[in-house]
Protein backbone atom coordinates (compact mmCIF):
# COMPACT_ATOMS: atom_id res chain seq x y z
CA UNK A 1 0.00 0.00 0.00
CA UNK A 2 1.42 3.33 -1.04
CA UNK A 3 -0.34 5.41 1.66
CA UNK A 4 -1.87 4.83 5.08
CA UNK A 5 -5.60 4.25 5.51
CA UNK A 6 -6.37 7.78 6.72
CA UNK A 7 -4.65 9.35 3.74
CA UNK A 8 -6.32 6.85 1.39
CA UNK A 9 -9.74 7.72 2.79
CA UNK A 10 -9.10 11.45 2.54
CA UNK A 11 -7.78 11.36 -1.01
CA UNK A 12 -10.52 9.01 -2.22
CA UNK A 13 -13.27 11.09 -0.58
CA UNK A 14 -11.95 14.23 -2.24
CA UNK A 15 -12.33 12.55 -5.62
CA UNK A 16 -15.74 11.03 -4.89
CA UNK A 17 -17.08 14.47 -3.97
CA UNK A 18 -15.03 16.34 -6.57
CA UNK A 19 -17.89 16.96 -8.99
CA UNK A 20 -21.69 17.13 -8.98
CA UNK A 21 -21.70 15.07 -12.19
CA UNK A 22 -21.51 11.50 -10.93
CA UNK A 23 -19.70 10.22 -14.04
CA UNK A 24 -16.90 12.78 -13.61
CA UNK A 25 -16.56 11.91 -9.93
CA UNK A 26 -16.41 8.18 -10.74
CA UNK A 27 -13.78 8.75 -13.44
CA UNK A 28 -11.61 10.66 -10.96
CA UNK A 29 -12.16 7.90 -8.37
CA UNK A 30 -11.13 4.99 -10.61
CA UNK A 31 -7.98 6.81 -11.64
CA UNK A 32 -7.07 7.15 -7.96
CA UNK A 33 -7.99 3.56 -7.06
CA UNK A 34 -5.80 2.19 -9.86
CA UNK A 35 -2.80 3.46 -7.91
CA UNK A 36 -3.72 1.08 -5.06
CA UNK A 37 -5.35 -1.94 -6.73
CA UNK A 38 -5.70 -3.62 -10.17
CA UNK A 39 -9.12 -2.17 -11.10
CA UNK A 40 -9.96 -2.07 -14.82
CA UNK A 41 -13.63 -1.16 -14.65
CA UNK A 42 -16.03 0.21 -12.06
CA UNK A 43 -19.84 0.15 -12.07
CA UNK A 44 -22.35 1.93 -9.82
CA UNK A 45 -25.67 0.09 -9.74
CA UNK A 46 -28.73 -0.69 -7.65
CA UNK A 47 -31.55 -3.21 -7.64
CA UNK A 48 -34.73 -1.63 -9.00
CA UNK A 49 -37.52 -3.44 -7.14
CA UNK A 50 -40.23 -1.79 -9.21
CA UNK A 51 -38.72 -3.16 -12.46
CA UNK A 52 -37.40 -6.31 -10.75
CA UNK A 53 -34.06 -5.77 -12.51
CA UNK A 54 -30.57 -4.47 -11.82
CA UNK A 55 -30.13 -0.86 -12.94
CA UNK A 56 -26.63 0.31 -13.87
CA UNK A 57 -26.10 4.03 -13.32
CA UNK A 58 -22.43 4.68 -14.14
CA UNK A 59 -19.66 2.65 -15.77
CA UNK A 60 -16.09 3.95 -15.43
CA UNK A 61 -12.77 2.83 -16.95
CA UNK A 62 -9.33 4.38 -17.32
CA UNK A 63 -10.52 5.88 -20.62
CA UNK A 64 -13.51 7.71 -19.15
CA UNK A 65 -16.91 7.31 -17.47
CA UNK A 66 -20.44 7.31 -18.75
CA UNK A 67 -23.68 7.95 -16.89
CA UNK A 68 -26.25 5.49 -18.19
CA UNK A 69 -29.65 4.21 -17.17
CA UNK A 70 -29.52 0.56 -18.16
CA UNK A 71 -31.74 -2.20 -16.80
CA UNK A 72 -30.42 -5.77 -16.79
CA UNK A 73 -33.10 -8.50 -16.67
CA UNK A 74 -32.27 -11.19 -14.14
CA UNK A 75 -33.18 -14.83 -13.60
CA UNK A 76 -35.15 -15.83 -10.50
CA UNK A 77 -32.01 -17.10 -8.78
CA UNK A 78 -30.10 -13.89 -9.56
CA UNK A 79 -33.00 -11.78 -8.27
CA UNK A 80 -32.79 -13.54 -4.91
CA UNK A 81 -29.11 -12.64 -4.69
CA UNK A 82 -29.81 -9.05 -5.74
CA UNK A 83 -32.55 -8.64 -3.16
CA UNK A 84 -30.41 -9.68 -0.21
CA UNK A 85 -29.73 -6.84 2.16
CA UNK A 86 -26.49 -8.21 3.64
CA UNK A 87 -23.88 -10.73 2.72
CA UNK A 88 -22.39 -13.40 4.94
CA UNK A 89 -20.18 -12.02 7.65
CA UNK A 90 -21.89 -8.61 7.51
CA UNK A 91 -18.93 -7.02 5.73
CA UNK A 92 -19.70 -4.05 3.44
CA UNK A 93 -17.18 -5.17 0.82
CA UNK A 94 -16.68 -8.74 -0.28
CA UNK A 95 -14.29 -10.40 -2.67
CA UNK A 96 -15.22 -12.77 -5.52
CA UNK A 97 -12.22 -14.60 -7.02
CA UNK A 98 -14.42 -16.75 -9.25
CA UNK A 99 -17.11 -14.25 -10.35
CA UNK A 100 -18.57 -16.43 -13.12
CA UNK A 101 -19.54 -19.05 -10.55
CA UNK A 102 -22.05 -16.67 -8.93
CA UNK A 103 -25.36 -16.40 -10.76
CA UNK A 104 -25.88 -12.63 -10.36
CA UNK A 105 -22.29 -11.69 -11.20
CA UNK A 106 -22.25 -13.97 -14.24
CA UNK A 107 -25.48 -12.56 -15.66
CA UNK A 108 -24.36 -8.95 -15.13
CA UNK A 109 -20.92 -9.54 -16.68
CA UNK A 110 -22.34 -11.39 -19.65
CA UNK A 111 -25.01 -8.74 -20.26
CA UNK A 112 -22.39 -5.95 -20.37
CA UNK A 113 -19.84 -8.08 -22.24
CA UNK A 114 -17.15 -7.75 -19.55
CA UNK A 115 -14.37 -10.19 -18.67
CA UNK A 116 -13.44 -10.51 -15.00
CA UNK A 117 -10.76 -12.45 -13.19
CA UNK A 118 -12.01 -11.11 -9.85
CA UNK A 119 -14.57 -8.71 -8.39
CA UNK A 120 -15.04 -6.57 -5.31
CA UNK A 121 -18.62 -5.60 -4.47
CA UNK A 122 -19.12 -2.76 -1.99
CA UNK A 123 -22.61 -2.57 -0.49
CA UNK A 124 -23.87 1.02 -0.14
CA UNK A 125 -26.40 1.59 2.64
CA UNK A 126 -28.15 4.45 4.37
CA UNK A 127 -29.07 3.16 7.80
CA UNK A 128 -30.97 -0.05 7.18
CA UNK A 129 -31.88 0.90 3.62
CA UNK A 130 -29.93 -0.62 0.77
CA UNK A 131 -29.04 2.03 -1.83
CA UNK A 132 -27.03 -0.08 -4.25
CA UNK A 133 -23.46 -1.20 -4.75
CA UNK A 134 -20.15 -0.33 -6.33
CA UNK A 135 -18.56 -3.11 -8.34
CA UNK A 136 -14.80 -3.13 -9.08
CA UNK A 137 -13.71 -5.40 -11.92
CA UNK A 138 -10.23 -6.75 -12.53
CA UNK A 139 -9.85 -8.23 -16.02
CA UNK A 140 -6.16 -9.20 -16.07
CA UNK A 141 -4.13 -11.91 -14.42
CA UNK A 142 -3.57 -9.83 -11.30
CA UNK A 143 -6.51 -10.37 -8.99
CA UNK A 144 -8.00 -8.47 -6.09
CA UNK A 145 -7.06 -9.56 -2.61
CA UNK A 146 -8.89 -9.34 0.69
CA UNK A 147 -6.60 -6.43 1.51
CA UNK A 148 -8.08 -4.53 -1.43
CA UNK A 149 -11.62 -5.36 -0.30
CA UNK A 150 -10.90 -4.13 3.25
CA UNK A 151 -9.41 -0.94 1.85
CA UNK A 152 -12.45 -0.30 -0.35
CA UNK A 153 -14.81 -0.84 2.60
CA UNK A 154 -13.40 2.38 4.11
CA UNK A 155 -15.17 4.30 1.35
CA UNK A 156 -18.64 2.96 2.10
CA UNK A 157 -19.98 6.17 3.65
CA UNK A 158 -18.82 8.76 1.06
CA UNK A 159 -19.87 6.47 -1.80
CA UNK A 160 -23.27 5.89 -0.16
CA UNK A 161 -23.78 9.66 0.05
CA UNK A 162 -22.83 10.01 -3.62
CA UNK A 163 -25.21 7.18 -4.53
CA UNK A 164 -28.06 8.71 -2.51
CA UNK A 165 -27.54 12.13 -4.10
CA UNK A 166 -27.48 10.57 -7.56
CA UNK A 167 -30.74 8.69 -7.01
CA UNK A 168 -32.45 11.77 -5.56
CA UNK A 169 -31.19 13.91 -8.43
CA UNK A 170 -32.52 11.40 -10.96
CA UNK A 171 -35.90 11.34 -9.23
CA UNK A 172 -35.98 15.15 -9.22
CA UNK A 173 -35.23 15.22 -12.97
CA UNK A 174 -37.90 12.58 -13.60
CA UNK A 175 -40.52 14.60 -11.71
CA UNK A 176 -39.38 17.80 -13.41
CA UNK A 177 -39.74 16.20 -16.84
CA UNK A 178 -43.11 14.74 -15.85
CA UNK A 179 -44.29 18.15 -14.68
CA UNK A 180 -43.02 19.78 -17.86
CA UNK A 181 -44.84 17.16 -19.94
CA UNK A 182 -48.07 17.69 -17.98
CA UNK A 183 -47.64 21.43 -18.37
CA UNK A 184 -47.23 21.12 -22.14
CA UNK A 185 -50.31 18.90 -22.30
CA UNK A 186 -52.43 21.29 -20.22
CA UNK A 187 -51.26 24.26 -22.30
CA UNK A 188 -52.27 22.32 -25.38
CA UNK A 189 -55.69 21.54 -23.92
CA UNK A 190 -56.25 25.17 -22.96
CA UNK A 191 -55.23 26.22 -26.42
CA UNK A 192 -57.49 23.64 -28.02
CA UNK A 193 -60.51 24.51 -25.86
CA UNK A 194 -60.30 28.27 -25.83
CA UNK A 195 -57.36 29.66 -27.72
CA UNK A 196 -57.30 27.80 -30.99
CA UNK A 197 -60.74 28.67 -32.31
CA UNK A 198 -62.56 31.92 -31.55
CA UNK A 199 -66.17 31.57 -32.66
CA UNK A 200 -67.22 34.83 -34.28
CA UNK A 201 -63.71 36.05 -35.05
CA UNK A 202 -64.80 36.99 -38.56
CA UNK A 203 -68.22 38.38 -37.59
CA UNK A 204 -69.35 39.73 -34.22
CA UNK A 205 -65.86 39.64 -32.69
CA UNK A 206 -64.01 40.98 -35.71
CA UNK A 207 -63.12 44.28 -34.02
CA UNK A 208 -62.11 42.47 -30.83
CA UNK A 209 -59.79 40.09 -32.71
CA UNK A 210 -58.25 43.01 -34.60
CA UNK A 211 -57.31 44.57 -31.25
CA UNK A 212 -56.02 41.21 -30.00
CA UNK A 213 -53.67 41.02 -32.99
CA UNK A 214 -52.51 44.59 -32.35
CA UNK A 215 -51.59 44.05 -28.71
CA UNK A 216 -50.65 40.34 -28.54
CA UNK A 217 -47.01 40.79 -29.57
CA UNK A 218 -46.43 43.53 -26.97
CA UNK A 219 -46.07 43.31 -23.18
CA UNK A 220 -48.51 46.13 -22.38
CA UNK A 221 -51.28 45.48 -19.84
CA UNK A 222 -54.68 44.68 -21.35
CA UNK A 223 -58.05 45.38 -19.73
CA UNK A 224 -60.95 43.21 -20.97
CA UNK A 225 -64.39 44.74 -20.41
CA UNK A 226 -67.78 43.15 -20.86
CA UNK A 227 -70.77 41.56 -19.20
CA UNK A 228 -70.59 38.26 -17.35
CA UNK A 229 -70.49 35.31 -19.69
CA UNK A 230 -69.22 37.06 -22.84
CA UNK A 231 -66.00 35.02 -22.91
CA UNK A 232 -63.35 37.32 -21.46
CA UNK A 233 -61.28 34.27 -20.45
CA UNK A 234 -61.34 33.05 -24.05
CA UNK A 235 -59.99 36.37 -25.32
CA UNK A 236 -57.31 36.37 -22.60
CA UNK A 237 -56.20 32.94 -23.80
CA UNK A 238 -56.15 34.19 -27.38
CA UNK A 239 -53.88 37.10 -26.43
CA UNK A 240 -51.48 34.83 -24.56
CA UNK A 241 -51.27 32.14 -27.25
CA UNK A 242 -50.78 34.75 -29.96
CA UNK A 243 -47.88 36.32 -28.07
CA UNK A 244 -44.15 35.48 -27.89
CA UNK A 245 -44.89 34.14 -24.39
CA UNK A 246 -47.14 31.35 -25.71
CA UNK A 247 -44.81 28.56 -24.51
CA UNK A 248 -44.61 30.02 -21.01
CA UNK A 249 -47.17 29.76 -18.14
CA UNK A 250 -50.67 31.17 -18.39
CA UNK A 251 -51.90 31.66 -14.81
CA UNK A 252 -55.57 32.51 -14.29
CA UNK A 253 -56.79 34.08 -11.04
CA UNK A 254 -60.40 34.83 -10.10
CA UNK A 255 -59.98 37.77 -7.74
CA UNK A 256 -63.55 37.45 -6.49
CA UNK A 257 -63.13 33.81 -5.47
CA UNK A 258 -60.20 34.29 -3.06
CA UNK A 259 -61.01 35.30 0.56
CA UNK A 260 -59.61 38.70 1.50
CA UNK A 261 -57.47 37.15 4.26
CA UNK A 262 -55.73 34.89 1.73
CA UNK A 263 -55.37 37.24 -1.24
CA UNK A 264 -51.81 38.36 -0.37
CA UNK A 265 -50.57 34.80 0.14
CA UNK A 266 -52.21 33.59 -3.07
CA UNK A 267 -50.93 36.40 -5.27
CA UNK A 268 -47.53 37.16 -3.73
CA UNK A 269 -46.68 33.93 -1.90
CA UNK A 270 -45.31 33.65 1.65
CA UNK A 271 -42.22 32.60 3.54
CA UNK A 272 -42.14 29.72 5.98
CA UNK A 273 -43.43 30.88 9.38
CA UNK A 274 -44.86 34.14 8.01
CA UNK A 275 -48.14 33.39 9.83
CA UNK A 276 -49.86 30.56 11.65
CA UNK A 277 -50.17 27.65 9.28
CA UNK A 278 -47.35 28.77 6.95
CA UNK A 279 -45.45 25.52 7.35
CA UNK A 280 -43.42 25.92 4.15
CA UNK A 281 -42.42 28.55 1.64
CA UNK A 282 -45.03 29.13 -1.07
CA UNK A 283 -44.68 30.77 -4.48
CA UNK A 284 -47.56 33.07 -5.35
CA UNK A 285 -49.46 33.32 -8.62
CA UNK A 286 -47.27 36.20 -9.85
CA UNK A 287 -44.12 34.11 -9.45
CA UNK A 288 -45.73 31.13 -11.16
CA UNK A 289 -46.50 33.32 -14.16
CA UNK A 290 -42.83 34.29 -14.60
CA UNK A 291 -42.00 34.84 -18.29
CA UNK A 292 -45.64 34.20 -19.12
CA UNK A 293 -49.06 35.82 -18.59
CA UNK A 294 -51.20 36.32 -15.50
CA UNK A 295 -54.95 36.76 -16.08
CA UNK A 296 -56.71 38.58 -13.23
CA UNK A 297 -60.42 38.00 -13.73
CA UNK A 298 -62.94 40.11 -11.80
CA UNK A 299 -60.25 42.68 -11.00
CA UNK A 300 -62.96 44.97 -9.61
CA UNK A 301 -63.35 42.57 -6.65
CA UNK A 302 -59.73 43.05 -5.56
CA UNK A 303 -59.61 44.56 -2.02
CA UNK A 304 -58.15 48.07 -1.75
CA UNK A 305 -55.09 46.94 0.24
CA UNK A 306 -54.29 44.31 -2.37
CA UNK A 307 -54.77 46.97 -5.07
CA UNK A 308 -51.91 48.97 -3.50
CA UNK A 309 -49.53 45.98 -3.70
CA UNK A 310 -50.70 45.11 -7.20
CA UNK A 311 -49.98 48.69 -8.30
CA UNK A 312 -46.39 48.23 -7.11
CA UNK A 313 -46.11 45.10 -9.25
CA UNK A 314 -47.18 47.06 -12.34
CA UNK A 315 -44.85 49.95 -11.53
CA UNK A 316 -41.67 48.17 -10.46
CA UNK A 317 -42.13 44.64 -11.90
CA UNK A 318 -41.17 43.07 -8.57
CA UNK A 319 -42.79 41.56 -5.49
CA UNK A 320 -42.00 40.54 -1.93
CA UNK A 321 -43.49 37.41 -0.41
CA UNK A 322 -45.55 37.77 2.77
CA UNK A 323 -43.09 37.67 5.67
CA UNK A 324 -40.11 38.06 3.36
CA UNK A 325 -37.56 40.80 2.83
CA UNK A 326 -36.14 39.63 -0.48
CA UNK A 327 -37.28 41.49 -3.60
CA UNK A 328 -38.18 39.15 -6.45
CA UNK A 329 -38.04 40.61 -9.98
CA UNK A 330 -40.80 39.64 -12.40
CA UNK A 331 -41.15 39.42 -16.16
CA UNK A 332 -44.87 38.92 -16.72
CA UNK A 333 -47.69 40.12 -18.95
CA UNK A 334 -50.82 41.29 -17.07
CA UNK A 335 -54.32 40.85 -18.48
CA UNK A 336 -57.19 42.01 -16.27
CA UNK A 337 -60.92 41.61 -16.81
CA UNK A 338 -64.07 42.97 -15.21
CA UNK A 339 -67.80 43.25 -15.78
CA UNK A 340 -67.97 46.35 -13.57
CA UNK A 341 -67.64 50.03 -14.45
CA UNK A 342 -64.25 50.82 -12.96
CA UNK A 343 -64.57 54.56 -13.67
CA UNK A 344 -67.67 54.69 -11.46
CA UNK A 345 -65.90 52.60 -8.82
CA UNK A 346 -63.06 55.13 -8.86
CA UNK A 347 -65.55 57.97 -8.22
CA UNK A 348 -66.97 56.01 -5.30
CA UNK A 349 -63.42 55.33 -4.02
CA UNK A 350 -63.96 51.60 -4.40
CA UNK A 351 -61.09 51.27 -6.88
CA UNK A 352 -57.77 53.12 -6.94
CA UNK A 353 -57.55 55.73 -9.68
CA UNK A 354 -53.80 55.23 -10.23
CA UNK A 355 -54.32 51.47 -10.65
CA UNK A 356 -57.14 52.07 -13.12
CA UNK A 357 -54.88 54.32 -15.20
CA UNK A 358 -52.18 51.62 -15.17
CA UNK A 359 -54.60 48.90 -16.29
CA UNK A 360 -56.51 50.99 -18.81
CA UNK A 361 -53.60 51.21 -21.26
CA UNK A 362 -55.32 49.07 -23.88
CA UNK A 363 -58.98 48.35 -23.07
CA UNK A 364 -60.91 45.83 -25.18
CA UNK A 365 -64.71 45.84 -25.01
CA UNK A 366 -66.26 42.44 -25.71
CA UNK A 367 -69.83 42.89 -26.93
CA UNK A 368 -72.69 40.88 -25.40
CA UNK A 369 -74.26 38.08 -27.39
CA UNK A 370 -77.43 40.12 -28.07
CA UNK A 371 -75.26 42.58 -30.03
CA UNK A 372 -73.63 39.89 -32.17
CA UNK A 373 -76.43 37.46 -32.90
CA UNK A 374 -74.82 36.60 -36.22
CA UNK A 375 -72.42 34.41 -34.19
CA UNK A 376 -75.23 32.31 -32.67
CA UNK A 377 -75.41 29.58 -35.39
CA UNK A 378 -71.65 28.95 -35.25
CA UNK A 379 -71.62 29.02 -31.43
CA UNK A 380 -74.59 26.68 -31.34
CA UNK A 381 -72.89 24.11 -33.57
CA UNK A 382 -69.66 24.39 -31.58
CA UNK A 383 -71.40 23.79 -28.24
CA UNK A 384 -73.49 20.89 -29.56
CA UNK A 385 -70.33 19.12 -30.71
CA UNK A 386 -68.44 19.97 -27.52
CA UNK A 387 -71.19 18.90 -25.11
CA UNK A 388 -71.97 15.75 -27.10
CA UNK A 389 -68.37 14.65 -26.56
CA UNK A 390 -68.50 15.55 -22.86
CA UNK A 391 -71.75 13.59 -22.39
CA UNK A 392 -70.28 10.70 -24.42
CA UNK A 393 -73.19 10.62 -26.86
CA UNK A 394 -72.84 8.11 -29.69
CA UNK A 395 -74.03 10.62 -32.30
CA UNK A 396 -74.38 14.38 -32.54
CA UNK A 397 -78.12 15.20 -32.39
CA UNK A 398 -79.74 17.32 -35.05
CA UNK A 399 -81.82 20.46 -34.50
CA UNK A 400 -85.57 20.77 -34.96
CA UNK A 401 -86.65 23.07 -37.82
CA UNK A 402 -86.94 26.69 -36.70
CA UNK A 403 -85.05 26.17 -33.43
CA UNK A 404 -82.29 28.58 -34.46
CA UNK A 405 -84.89 31.28 -35.13
CA UNK A 406 -86.04 31.22 -31.51
CA UNK A 407 -82.42 31.61 -30.38
CA UNK A 408 -81.96 34.61 -32.68
CA UNK A 409 -85.01 36.32 -31.15
CA UNK A 410 -83.92 35.78 -27.53
CA UNK A 411 -82.26 38.66 -25.60
CA UNK A 412 -79.52 36.50 -23.91
CA UNK A 413 -79.03 38.07 -20.45
CA UNK A 414 -76.49 35.32 -19.65
CA UNK A 415 -74.59 35.77 -22.92
CA UNK A 416 -72.46 32.96 -24.39
CA UNK A 417 -72.38 31.07 -21.09
CA UNK A 418 -76.19 30.91 -21.07
CA UNK A 419 -76.18 29.51 -24.61
CA UNK A 420 -73.66 26.87 -23.58
CA UNK A 421 -75.78 25.84 -20.58
CA UNK A 422 -78.93 25.83 -22.71
CA UNK A 423 -77.34 23.42 -25.19
CA UNK A 424 -76.21 21.10 -22.38
CA UNK A 425 -79.69 21.07 -20.88
CA UNK A 426 -81.30 20.28 -24.26
CA UNK A 427 -78.89 17.38 -24.81
CA UNK A 428 -79.61 15.96 -21.36
CA UNK A 429 -83.35 16.12 -21.92
CA UNK A 430 -83.22 14.66 -25.45
CA UNK A 431 -79.80 13.11 -26.20
CA UNK A 432 -80.96 11.24 -29.28
CA UNK A 433 -82.38 14.41 -30.87
CA UNK A 434 -83.66 16.29 -32.59
CA UNK A 435 -83.23 18.99 -29.95
CA UNK A 436 -85.18 22.21 -29.57
CA UNK A 437 -85.27 25.17 -27.21
CA UNK A 438 -88.97 25.59 -26.55
CA UNK A 439 -88.53 26.40 -22.89
CA UNK A 440 -85.60 28.76 -23.24
CA UNK A 441 -85.11 31.03 -20.24
CA UNK A 442 -87.41 29.07 -17.94
CA UNK A 443 -87.63 25.63 -16.28
CA UNK A 444 -88.63 22.92 -18.74
CA UNK A 445 -91.44 21.59 -16.54
CA UNK A 446 -93.12 24.91 -15.73
CA UNK A 447 -95.74 26.45 -17.95
CA UNK A 448 -95.23 29.82 -19.63
CA UNK A 449 -97.28 32.47 -17.79
CA UNK A 450 -99.98 34.03 -19.90
CA UNK A 451 -99.84 37.68 -20.86
CA UNK A 452 -100.58 39.87 -17.87
CA UNK A 453 -100.00 37.01 -15.44
CA UNK A 454 -97.30 37.69 -12.86
CA UNK A 455 -94.44 35.24 -13.37
CA UNK A 456 -92.49 33.72 -10.51
CA UNK A 457 -88.70 33.76 -10.18
CA UNK A 458 -87.04 32.03 -13.11
CA UNK A 459 -85.16 28.99 -11.84
CA UNK A 460 -81.52 28.53 -12.70
CA UNK A 461 -80.56 25.91 -15.27
CA UNK A 462 -79.19 23.55 -12.60
CA UNK A 463 -82.43 23.93 -10.60
CA UNK A 464 -84.49 23.15 -13.68
CA UNK A 465 -82.43 20.09 -14.62
CA UNK A 466 -82.45 18.87 -11.00
CA UNK A 467 -86.22 19.18 -10.83
CA UNK A 468 -86.66 17.33 -14.12
CA UNK A 469 -84.40 14.48 -13.01
CA UNK A 470 -86.26 14.19 -9.69
CA UNK A 471 -89.54 13.99 -11.61
CA UNK A 472 -88.15 11.12 -13.70
CA UNK A 473 -86.90 9.36 -10.56
CA UNK A 474 -90.30 9.74 -8.99
CA UNK A 475 -92.01 8.21 -12.03
CA UNK A 476 -89.49 5.35 -11.99
CA UNK A 477 -89.85 4.73 -8.26
CA UNK A 478 -86.21 5.61 -7.68
CA UNK A 479 -84.95 3.11 -10.27
CA UNK A 480 -82.14 4.48 -12.46
CA UNK A 481 -81.16 1.84 -15.01
CA UNK A 482 -83.09 -0.81 -16.87
CA UNK A 483 -86.47 -0.72 -18.58
CA UNK A 484 -88.72 2.07 -17.29
CA UNK A 485 -85.85 3.39 -15.15
CA UNK A 486 -85.20 7.12 -14.88
CA UNK A 487 -82.39 6.93 -17.46
CA UNK A 488 -84.71 5.09 -19.84
CA UNK A 489 -87.45 7.70 -19.35
CA UNK A 490 -84.98 10.52 -19.99
CA UNK A 491 -83.47 8.74 -22.98
CA UNK A 492 -79.88 8.86 -21.69
CA UNK A 493 -77.26 6.39 -20.52
CA UNK A 494 -77.55 5.38 -16.84
CA UNK A 495 -73.93 6.32 -16.12
CA UNK A 496 -74.51 9.76 -17.66
CA UNK A 497 -77.53 10.23 -15.40
CA UNK A 498 -75.58 9.16 -12.30
CA UNK A 499 -72.79 11.59 -13.13
CA UNK A 500 -75.31 14.38 -13.54
CA UNK A 501 -77.02 13.45 -10.24
CA UNK A 502 -73.70 13.47 -8.41
CA UNK A 503 -72.84 16.87 -9.88
CA UNK A 504 -76.22 18.33 -8.85
CA UNK A 505 -76.20 16.65 -5.43
CA UNK A 506 -79.39 14.64 -6.12
CA UNK A 507 -79.91 11.82 -3.62
CA UNK A 508 -80.58 8.32 -4.84
CA UNK A 509 -84.15 7.33 -4.02
CA UNK A 510 -83.29 3.73 -3.12
CA UNK A 511 -80.47 1.23 -3.30
CA UNK A 512 -80.31 -0.52 -6.62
Amino acid sequence: MKMNKDEFFRQATLRISSDLDIEKAMFSTIQFLREEMPVDRMALQHYDEGMDSMRTIVIASPDGAEEINLLTPLSAEAKKEAGRQNFEGGNNAFLMKEPFEAKLAREMLQYHGFNASSLIVLMLKSGDRMLGNLVLISEGEEQFSQKHADLLSLLCEPLAIAMSNTLEHREMLRLKNLLADDNRYLHGELHRLSGEKIIGANFGLREVMYKVQQVATLSSPVLLLGETGVGKDVIANAIHYSSPRNNEPFVSVNCGAIPETLIDSELFGHEKGAFTGALAQKRGRFERAENGTIFLDEIGELPLQAQVRFLKVLQSKEIERVGGIKTIPLDIRVIAATNRDLSQMVKKQQFREDLWFRLNVFPIWIPPLRDRKSDIPALLQHFIELKSRELKLSTIPSLTPGSVDSLMEYHWPGNVRELQNLVERALILNPSGPIDFKHMGQPADERIPSQGEKSERIATLDEAVSKHINMALSHAGGKIHGKDGAADLLGINASTLRNRMNKLGIRYKKKE
